[in-house]
């Protein structure tokens, strides 16, 4: 007996707090003269089950639960043995099993086992009454049933009340576009829009052109530093003291020259220099932070003394057994093989903000998948500056002056009346941006990864619509932001309010800088994004997910326009103080 507790630890332990009651009683038991015990009585039987199951699982070497809970699971008895090779059935042992580790008998499994008997036996009642009650000569029609609307009726087929908010929505939007022509006329002008877009009656010659060209300055001085790095030139801290202020550099200089020479940008022009930039800003940071990863890589690997060189003819006598099949085998480029202009153009004019050493990509073009998406970017872009034009500037022009007078509730009446326009511009904007125009891109290029987005529309909360809605820049930010944060040492939460604080600095440079109203707004609204992130969770877990993603859709539709009656508001008087004396706010 001792060497088979020594050989089998974990049987020996097992069960021994939770049957050393029943095993003490059960040995008692058994010392007892079989004359003088008389009958066995319905206790005695019992806890002799209960010791001689705790003495066999004891001594058992293939037991390998370690507590009743684990036992009481266990689906199959294959390979449970006692001592002696004899098989174990737990089914003998089921009313013992069914007890706590306390000896009580009120275990979960008893309950359920309770709780289904009461349940079939209430079902067995109905449908006997049910019978019964269909016997009779009377013809009944009635028998218990809820409600529809009832959440114990357990009906979730609401697809016809979804048409029917739908196509009330539809009617309700017609109304307002049908209100908007009779007031204003058809004010949609395909003349104005080139003008705006080429910026001709604004701003002088072509000075946001020459300043994206200037760009290439930047990506130059990049490439140069990191070959340099490569070649071991340039000190690894003193490289990246350079990337970092040219990097620092090209997302202030679009700032220092609008600031500067304001009236030789339009705002069309100033807007794609801003976005631009600040595209590029994160492209160069990614590039270099990648490359630094490689580098880190490749001396690890590396010896740091120089290697002599060797011909092609020597390495093929080197390796004589490889086949040509290897030359059509995709060969990975390697660091510092993609330090080269073509490497970090194809990079900057790819759909994505991440760079890597060997992108994913497709075998062809698909012409006619190229065409739809081109046709979808051309189309679309009229759409939005006809509704821009037709809708969202007589709304905005209007709320000017109750804005600007605080009226509250003229202010929110323009607020809900410009919701719809400008909600309709944002999603037809998503989709020519995130499908439309990315795919196209992705195709001309070949680039295979076209996950540019994600179910936003299901988000329950605000987190997890920030994390969906924009793939490129959130991998950008968990990648080269959030987890070096984290590796830092700071806690998520930290690390998180680190993104929010980087986007909302983001947000309110492409607004602020381009109108040259330099506000806070934007900022604002993106940090408010953390409270209201906590506010969702909250109704989510309170209330559900549904009223979760009621909160997510309430703060896009809502919030967007509120951000720009506050833009245009600072805009005009900053650049246009009479014209508050003048706009007709009826």
């Amino acid at each position: 007996m001792p060497a088979l507790m020594a050989a089998c630890p974990v049987e020996c332990e097992f069960f021994l707090q939770a049957g050393q009651q029943a095993a003490k009683q059960s040995a008692m038991t058994a010392t007892k003269d079989p004359k003088e015990q008389g009958p066995t009585t319905a206790t005695g039987q019992k806890n002799g089950s209960a010791g001689g199951l705790m003495k066999r699982l004891r001594r058992s070497a293939s037991v390998t639960e370690h507590n009743l809970s684990s036992l009481r699971d266990r689906k199959s008895t294959q390979n449970l043995f006692d001592q002696h090779g004899n098989p174990i059935d737990l089914r003998q042992y089921r009313k013992v099993l069914d007890k706590d580790e306390n000896g009580n008998g009120t275990s979960e499994k008893k309950l359920r086992y309770r709780r289904t008997q009461s349940v079939t036996r209430a079902e067995e009642i109905t449908n006997k009454e049910a019978k019964q009650r269909k016997a009779q000569p009377d013809k009944p029609i009635h028998r218990p049933r809820d409600s529809l609307f009832s959440w114990s009726s357990g009906f979730t087929n609401f697809t016809g009340l979804v048409n029917w908010g739908f196509l009330l929505l539809c009617i309700g939007g017609l109304r307002l576009g049908l209100e908007n022509l009779l007031k204003y006329g058809v004010r949609i002008n395909p003349i104005d829009w080139y003008f705006f877009v080429s910026g001709r009656n604004e701003g002088e010659g072509h000075n946001a052109l020459l300043l994206i060209i200037y760009s290439l300055v930047h990506i130059s001085l990049c490439l140069a530093v990191e070959k340099g790095l490569a070649l071991e030139i340039i000190s690894e801290g003193l490289g990246m003291v350079i990337q970092t202020i040219n990097i620092i550099v090209s997302v202030c200089l679009p700032v220092v020259i609008i600031h500067l020479k304001g009236s030789a940008f339009s705002i069309m022009g100033a807007t794609t220099v801003c976005f631009y930039y600040s595209v590029l800003f994160l492209k160069l940071w990614s590039y270099v932070q990648t490359n630094m990863w490689c580098r880190k890589t490749y001396y690890q690997r590396q010896p740091r003394e120089r290697r002599p060189s060797i011909s092609l003819a020597e390495l093929k006598r080197k390796h004589p057994n490889s086949s040509d099949d290897d030359e059509e085998i995709t060969k990975l480029v390697q660091y510092p093989e993609n330090l080269s202009y073509k490497d970090i153009l194809y990079f900057l004019c790819a759909p994505t903000l991440c760079y890597e050493l060997n992108f994913p990509r497709t075998s062809r073009v698909r012409k006619r998948f190229l065409l739809k998406r081109l046709l979808e970017v051309l189309i679309g872009v009229n759409v939005l500056m006809a509704l821009f034009q037709q809708w969202i500037i007589p709304s905005v022009r209007n709320s000017l002056i109750p804005f600007s007078n605080m009226d509250m509730a003229l202010a929110t009446e323009r607020l809900l009346k410009l919701a719809l326009p400008n909600h309709l511009v944002w999603l037809c904007f998503f989709y020519l941006l995130f499908h439309s125009f990315l795919n196209a891109i992705g195709e001309v290029l070949n680039f295979a990864d076209r996950n540019f987005y994600c179910d936003w529309w299901n988000a329950n909360n605000i987190d997890t619509f920030w994390r969906t809605w924009n793939m490129p820049v959130h991998r950008w930010c968990v990648r080269h932001l959030y987890i070096p944060v984290v590796q830092m040492g700071y806690s998520s939460r930290q690390a998180s309010t680190i993104v929010f604080l980087f986007s909302a600095f983001f947000h309110e440079y492409l607004v602020s800088v381009p109108l040259q109203t330099y506000k806070i707004w934007a900022f604002l609204g993106m940090m408010g994004q953390i409270p209201l992130s906590a506010i969702s969770r909250y109704i989510e877990r309170r209330l559900g997910p549904r009223m979760g993603n009621i909160i997510v859709w309430a703060s896009i539709i809502l919030g967007q326009p509120l951000c720009i009656m506050a833009y245009y508001h600072d805009y005009v008087v900053t650049h246009f103080q009479n014209a508050l004396n003048s706009t007709d706010h009826s």
